[in-house]
């Protein structure tokens, strides 16, 4: 099956207002961010942007844009904000957040990445030890004060396991350095990072590819998400941009 959409705005043209996307990425390496442009033209509102480390802090120019346009509701991440208080005082992202404007979910990108894997793999909750013993027991992390819902948590052979949740997402906006017509994706070096695990938990997936292959131009010991993952495929050209995380 040919899954290769002809542009990048037919490929999201129905993510609608109040739609759940996730975006990979760590820090700049591996993020959407032509899919992410295309999103922000659309102008949809009320997004839930379902990190996985960083990606907007990789993206300012594009997380600027979001803020500014009051695109989105809220943002779940591990490494949402600049580690700088000063940086922070300038960035609009921050501020939006402080004051409550956007809420600011937060787990530990080991346990994030746990609950994109659960949700791709079916399975609706796992336990987990990080976090047992902190404020990530206790309750939700996040900076909206009635949503600091009590987490459970179980003793296994005598350590504490912290509840937490699988995680999918109305959307995965995916890049890729390689993928074919099928689907079949392939991605370089660190900017596998988040890919892999939110293709499997995206309801659609959509992938932006820099080289557009025929299928079998990928050897399968190569195909790091296999197409039946993938909804649609687009072509992107590699984009060139600064890094100015502090």
């Amino acid at each position: 099956m040919d899954k290769v959409w002809n542009s990048v705005e037919e490929a999201i043209s129905d993510v609608e207002d109040g739609a759940t996307v996730a975006i990979p990425g760590f820090f700049a390496a591996g993020v959407p961010r032509i899919l992410l442009r295309a999103l922000i033209a659309k102008g949809v509102k009320n997004l839930i942007l379902a990190c996985g480390c960083g990606p907007l802090l990789g993206a300012s120019e594009e997380l600027e844009l979001l803020v500014k346009n009051r695109q989105v509701k809220k943002v779940i991440d591990s490494y949402a904000l600049y580690r700088s208080a000063s940086k922070g005082m300038q960035d609009s992202f921050e501020q939006a957040v402080r004051s409550g404007e956007i809420e600011l979910e937060v787990y530990p990108m080991g346990t994030l990445a746990e609950k994109y894997r659960a949700g791709g793999a079916g399975i609706p909750a796992f336990y987990t030890p990080t976090g047992a013993g902190s404020v990530v027991e206790e309750s939700i992390v996040t900076n909206i004060v009635e949503n600091r819902k009590e987490k459970e948590t179980r003793i296994f052979d005598g350590k504490k396991y912290v509840l937490e949740y699988a995680l999918k997402t109305d959307f995965a906006f995916i890049h890729a350095s390689m993928g074919d017509r099928e689907g079949n994706l392939r991605y370089r070096m660190t900017s596998r990072n988040f890919n892999h695990v939110m293709a499997t938990a995206g309801k659609i997936t959509i992938a932006e590819v820099e080289n557009l292959v025929e299928p079998g131009e990928i050897a399968p010991d190569d195909v790091h998400t296999p197409g039946i993952y993938v909804q649609r495929v687009v072509k992107v050209p590699r984009l060139t941009f600064a890094i100015t995380i502090d």
